[in-house]
């Protein structure tokens, strides 16, 4: 299996909530963008599939060494971090960017909760801020606020990821809800770990799904008319993401002993309908 088609079978595998915006994207694009998930999705297994820290560590440190060999003539040598280098040669992908992803996944290392949102916030824009930002490279943009619109839609994702994940988190040991909001409404990590679905855990839950609209809110005012249609992949993504935040509201959070997702089918027809919706000009 060469490089491509491993990047290509390890998007495909995931059949994430990205891959249907991907799939309306030009054949360049696409395979850029495959290649930026297919090194985060790699980069965040280093931490999610545990083992020993110190091995942990030293993966991190390879791949920062990868970023760096991206932009350098010698080139990386993992057969992903080579098409990731394909992609920052076609693409003005930020380095900074690459390298705070990394820094994310870092931090899963070396803590397990967060006292507020203000220390939170960098996670969220490492994590996820950070890939939209090498993301709207790849699409193209004009206007310096399309920054500002990934920025903020990369954290309301991360907030509704954050969620829908609560109880599998705990059980992995990280907690990523603020420890004072937990106090605010009465709980513990030890309610997430046994999944105690209480009306605390729900005011907490709506507490949590009005931050997240407030940047999903954020996004949609940063979006730049003007590059809308260019950037139809993002808004796809945002969508989808705000429709499963709708999902796991219907459900009233009630994340326990299943993992809320959305079917396949409603994600194809957000993205056909979001596509076509750019193409006549109606705002996202």
């Amino acid at each position: 299996m060469n490089s491509a088609q491993l990047v290509s079978r390890l998007t495909r595998q995931s059949r994430s909530n990205f891959y249907y915006a991907f799939l309306f994207l030009p054949r360049p694009q696409r395979a850029a963008l495959y290649a930026v998930y297919a090194f985060c999705r790699i980069v965040d297994d280093v931490a999610d599939l545990g083992g020993d820290p110190a091995r942990q560590r030293a993966d991190l440190r390879e791949w920062r060494a990868e970023v760096a060999r991206c932009f350098d003539p010698s080139g990386p040598r993992a057969p992903v971090a080579r098409r990731l280098a394909e992609a920052v040669r076609t693409y003005p992908i930020p380095r900074a960017a690459l390298d705070a992803i990394v820094d994310g996944v870092e931090m899963d290392l070396d803590r397990a909760t967060y006292e507020t949102f203000d220390e939170l916030y960098p996670y969220c824009y490492r994590v996820a801020s950070a890939v939209g930002l090498c993301c709207i490279e790849i699409f193209g943009y004009s206007e310096p606020r399309a920054r500002d619109y990934a920025v903020n839609l990369g954290v309301a994702l991360q907030l509704t990821n954050i969620m829908r994940d609560v109880e599998v988190d705990a059980r992995a040991g990280r907690v990523y809800i603020p420890q004072e909001e937990l106090r605010r409404f009465g709980l513990t990590v030890d309610d997430f770990r046994a999944g105690r679905y209480t009306p605390a855990f729900v005011q907490l839950m709506e507490h949590q799904a009005r931050r997240a609209r407030h940047f999903y809110d954020a996004a949609r005012r940063a979006l730049p008319a003007g590059d809308a249609r260019r950037l139809v992949a993002a808004q796809i993504m945002g969508r989808t993401y705000l429709a499963l935040l709708g999902e796991l509201e219907a459900r009233r959070f009630d994340v326990f002993g299943q993992r809320v997702a959305l079917p396949a089918a409603r994600k194809l027809v957000i993205a056909l309908r979001t596509w076509a919706e750019t193409r006549i000009g109606v705002a996202a």
